[in-house]
C-alpha cells in the first residue's frame, strides 16, 4: 500500500481538513502519516486512520523526511504558510530537499495538492 505524507502549518490546518475531507473516498484508500496535530485533527474530525509522528517543530518534518529517504512515502502534501516565520525552518527545507533528491511529489499548496490527487486517483483507477 503506498503512503501519503500530510502535513500543515497552523494557519493551514483548517484548509487541510477541508481538503482531506473533499478527497477521504479516495486518502482512506492509502496508508497516512502525519505530523502530531495534523493528524490528530484528521482523525478527529474526519475518523480517518493516520499514523502520527512528533509534532513538526519537534521533529515530525525530519520524521517523515527519513520515510522518504527510506522510500516509505510515496506522496507529500505539505500545506505551508508562506507568511509566517517557522522556528524550524531548517527541518522544513530538509523535507523538501529530501523530496527533490528522492523524486518523490511534493505538493506545498492545496491547487497543487489537488492536482496531485487527481493523478493519484487515475493511477489507482488503472490497478482496478
Amino acid at each position: 500500500m503506498e503512503t501519503i505524507a500530510l502535513i500543515a502549518h497552523d494557519k493551514k490546518k483548517d484548509e487541510m481538513l477541508e481538503f482531506v475531507e473533499h478527497h477521504k473516498e479516495l486518502l482512506e484508500k492509502f496508508h497516512l502519516v502525519a505530523t502530531r496535530t495534523t493528524g490528530t485533527l484528521i482523525k478527529e474530525h474526519l475518523g480517518l486512520e493516520v499514523e502520527t509522528m512528533m509534532s513538526g517543530p519537534l521533529g515530525g518534518d525530519q520524521q517523515i523526511g527519513a520515510l522518504v529517504a527510506t522510500e516509505q512515502v510515496q506522496y507529500v502534501i505539505f500545506l505551508r504558510d508562506p507568511l509566517t516565520s517557522q522556528p524550524h525552518e531548517p527541518d522544513i527545507n530538509a523535507l523538501l530537499r529530501l523530496c527533490d533528491v528522492h523524486n518523490i511529489p511534493l505538493a506545498t499548496n492545496r491547487q497543487s495538492a489537488h492536482i496531485m490527487l487527481n493523478y493519484v486517483a487515475l493511477k489507482d483507477a488503472k490497478k482496478s
